[in-house]
């Protein structure tokens, strides 16, 4: 592999191993909901927790440089247990959260701060409409700063572990609905007997988008040291 494809971006992801419960009941929901508007977002990222958001590569890199990098950066982390996970609400959308808070000093939010910081000289600046876009769901003045230095306002001391199964549902954010939490309800039990097994992170993905407004796909796996 040479140049990236124009319009091509790229993620770091931890994703489930695809032969586990909880990727097969990720993917069935995300898939069999894809034409949901209350699900049309996640459906078009993946089943995935974001390590490092999506970037466009700068020019001065290839994708192969990208994929060896990446690897090399796994293969410095020890694999470890992921913290047990539950249904949640996280501004305003429901997703997969840790049961109990995880500290800056937990493994995984060390793999995630890793990502985000080694692999920085890939991604490309964004532009002008690109920070506005991030600045319209309103920042702080350290979001700010987290964008214009890393791309975007959820990482490092702002990044919190989740993995995304609705679009925001707006009438949550003010007051609980009773269709709201009907649909917690249907999670929690959907994801239940796959988040009574332990899971592991001990490897880290690339997800891949083509071209604006196609779906991320996972392009590569890489182990964990």
């Amino acid at each position: 592999m040479s140049a990236a494809a124009a319009g091509s971006r790229y993620a770091v992801y931890w994703a489930p191993e695809p032969q586990s419960a909880l990727a097969q009941v990720g993917e069935q929901w995300l898939s069999q909901n894809a034409a949901d508007a209350r699900v049309a977002e996640p459906a078009l990222y993946g089943f995935h927790a974001t390590l490092k958001p999506p970037f466009s590569l700068a020019a001065a890199y290839t994708e192969a440089e990208l994929l060896a990098q990446v690897k090399a950066l796994a293969q410095r982390h020890p694999a470890f247990d992921m913290p047990s996970l539950q249904v949640d609400w996280l501004h305003g959308f429901l997703a997969l959260r840790p049961r109990q808070p995880i500290a800056p000093a937990h493994p995984l939010w060390r793999l995630a701060d890793a990502c985000v910081t080694e692999l920085d000289g890939f991604r490309r600046s964004p532009n002008e409409a690109e920070l506005q876009k991030r600045r319209a769901a309103g920042l702080d003045s350290q979001q700010e700063a987290l964008l214009l230095r890393w791309g975007y306002p959820h990482v490092l001391q702002r990044w919190r572990f989740h993995m995304t199964l609705t679009n925001s549902i707006s009438e949550r954010q003010a007051q609980p609905s009773s269709a709201a939490e009907a649909l917690q309800a249907r999670l929690r039990a959907l994801f239940a007997p796959a988040l009574k097994q332990t899971l592991r992170c001990d490897s880290i993905c690339i997800f891949q988008q083509s071209e604006a407004g196609q779906a991320f796909r996972l392009s590569h796996r890489f182990g964990l040291g």
